[in-house]
């Protein structure tokens, strides 16, 4: 079978799915019934076939179309391989004046729209980053954990541009309070 971005398969505990991004490391495929599932591509052969057993009732309501194309959409942005990043309405042709600490010093006033663009860019590289990390050949588990710990901390420290977001899965999530 030739697995690829796009093709419908099937795992016997999950059921029908759909591949939605191929990486060294991993194969990304959103199910109908079960949602998001990774599967090494060394064994992805193996664990997903092309149609169901002839003996076997995949069970559960047929998909409508635009639904499943909803869900792919949704799982490729979560993943960071499509989607727009939209910045909320209220901060659209606004600017971010920086005014110095000392008397006399000229002020610096930034689009809005430009800090939100770099702070897009930053948090794309910093899931880049994430990716070459997890993926890395080299790194052990240990070493690949702490490295993840900093760009997490990193994510928590840019927490505070959340409020240019139009939509909250868009948000810097830091680590989580015990």
């Amino acid at each position: 079978m030739n697995i690829h971005t796009g093709k419908t398969v099937y795992h016997p505990e999950f059921g029908a799915g759909r591949v939605v991004n191929m990486e060294p490391e991993r194969i990304v495929v959103s199910f109908i019934r079960s949602g998001v599932k990774y599967f090494n591509p060394a064994e992805a052969e193996e664990m997903l076939g092309e149609t169901p057993p002839e003996d076997e009732d995949p069970g559960g309501e047929p998909v409508e179309m635009e639904d499943l194309k909803a869900a792919i959409r949704e799982v490729l942005r979560e993943e960071g391989v499509t989607g727009e990043t939209v910045m909320a309405e209220k901060w659209e042709g606004g600017r971010m004046i920086l005014m110095p600490g000392k008397p006399g010093l000229q002020e610096k006033e930034i689009p809005v729209d430009s800090v939100f663009h770099k702070i897009v860019m930053i948090r794309d590289r910093l899931r880049v980053l994430e990716q070459n990390i997890n993926s890395h050949e080299k790194l052990s588990d240990a070493d690949k954990i702490n490295l993840q710990q900093y760009v997490t901390r990193c994510y928590g420290s840019l927490t505070t541009f959340n409020v240019l977001f139009a939509d909250k899965r868009d948000w810097f999530v830091g680590e989580k309070s015990k």
